[in-house]
């Protein structure tokens, strides 16, 4: 592969909102795409993201540990078993932050100042090892700061779904996004 091979500016542009890294042979520095800035962002678009995560037993005992949840639902699964589920219920707050961390390498990587918040969420169907999750992410409103010009809020609403399309999780999330003229 020729030094034009592995760097390319088309390449770099075609991932730019993608968690990427581009080395310049010809300089021999590397720099970070960065997310979506303020003014990008368009309402009405929906983000398919492409990174994927299939859930392990691993992952739902250790989020649950690390967050001292010892519902037996998560992490017993003698419990589980005799619930209506049959088996262990993947923790809803690791289901959460899977899908909003799925969303950010196409998004918001390296141009959010802050979380505002997170609304209207919602598991309207359970997820369990082994499932696959994907994500869609909405654009429903943005608007630049009343107080500081090289900021403004984004309102995205993010869904999850299994691997048979069954939606599992959706938040409404805000949003503290830079403007270009921070950049």
């Amino acid at each position: 592969m020729t030094s034009s091979e592995k760097f390319s500016p088309a390449r770099c542009e075609a991932g730019k909102a993608a968690l990427v890294f581009c080395k310049n042979l010809h300089r021999g520095d590397t720099k970070q795409m960065a997310g979506l800035y303020l003014e990008e962002f368009e309402v009405g678009h929906v983000f398919n993201h492409s990174l994927r995560k299939t859930i392990t037993e691993s992952d739902n005992m250790l989020f649950s540990v690390m967050t001292l949840n010892t519902q037996p639902l998560h992490i017993d699964f003698d419990f589980a078993a005799k619930t209506e589920w049959g088996k262990p219920l993947v923790n809803s707050l690791f289901t959460l932050g899977l899908m909003i961390g799925i969303s950010v390498n196409d998004t918001t990587i390296g141009t959010t100042i802050a979380n505002l918040g997170m609304t209207d969420v919602t598991f309207p169907s359970p997820l369990f090892h082994g499932d696959t999750v994907r994500v869609e992410t909405s654009v429903l409103s943005t608007r630049p700061s009343k107080s500081k010009p090289d900021r403004g809020i984004v309102e995205f609403e993010h869904r999850a779904y299994n691997q048979n399309g069954v939606l599992v999780a959706k938040c409404t999330r805000q949003a503290m996004m830079k403007s270009k003229s921070a950049a």
